[in-house]
């Protein structure tokens, strides 16, 4: 089963392959690229080969992440060596899924990034989209404790107005967490980690202004 999970990122893709493995009661592999990209002719195709050998020897979910790096479009340009050893390394790989006896994700921000005749290949293609204000809502309680400080209406005001992925919503409560240090998470420590998540963004916090915030 080969299936493609695109998206932006943050959106679940690489979660939901870990609850597949999960459900399926298998091991997971994720494919690690600094150990398999080389700058050495050959050597990409040769390690992804061992891989994915592996792979099927230990029955076992493989996990590609950012494969759009791997299963690029090949060109037809004459760009020199360097483009014709790339189109090779596509070539070997698309032989080697076709073959591959096994499960295997892959995932990517960048879809149209991908070679066609690799995407004609996959048996599923799924998209990752972005939360609505509701999911943001069921994110944002899944991940707080079930005792806190914070207002419901606070809680709404994140979900309608912070278009934020899932991925980052954790990581804001997890920030909330630690300025909490524990005590119980307030409305202060929330507010204090959204702005925090958006100005690492660049962006400006859509809350209005919390009084008694430092």
């Amino acid at each position: 089963v080969r299936a493609l999970f695109t998206g932006p990122s943050g959106t679940g893709k690489t979660l939901a392959a870990r609850m597949l493995a999960w459900r399926l009661g298998k091991d997971i592999y994720i494919c690690n690229f600094a150990a398999i990209i080389s700058k050495f002719i050959g050597d990409t195709a040769k390690h992804m080969a061992g891989l994915l050998d592996s792979a099927v020897a230990s029955d076992v979910v493989l996990l590609i992440d950012e494969a759009d790096a791997l299963f690029g479009k090949r060109t037809d340009r004459d760009g020199g060596s360097t483009e014709r050893y790339a189109n090779m390394d596509t070539n070997f790989l698309l032989q080697r899924m076709d073959n591959y006896e096994g499960i295997v994700v892959l995932t990517t921000n960048l879809a149209s990034a991908m070679d066609t005749a690799f995407r004609r290949r996959l048996d599923a293609t799924i998209s990752f989209n972005q939360p609505t204000p509701i999911d943001r809502q069921r994110i944002l309680l899944a991940h707080l404790p079930q005792r806190h400080e914070i207002s419901s209406t606070l809680l709404d005001e994140v979900a309608l107005r912070c278009a934020l992925s899932g991925g980052q919503i954790r990581n804001i409560v997890l920030h909330a967490a630690l300025l909490a240090d524990g005590r119980m998470i307030g409305e202060r420590h929330l507010h204090r980690a959204v702005e925090r998540a958006y100005r690492e963004m660049g962006g400006v916090c859509p809350l209005p202004e919390l009084a008694g915030v430092a």
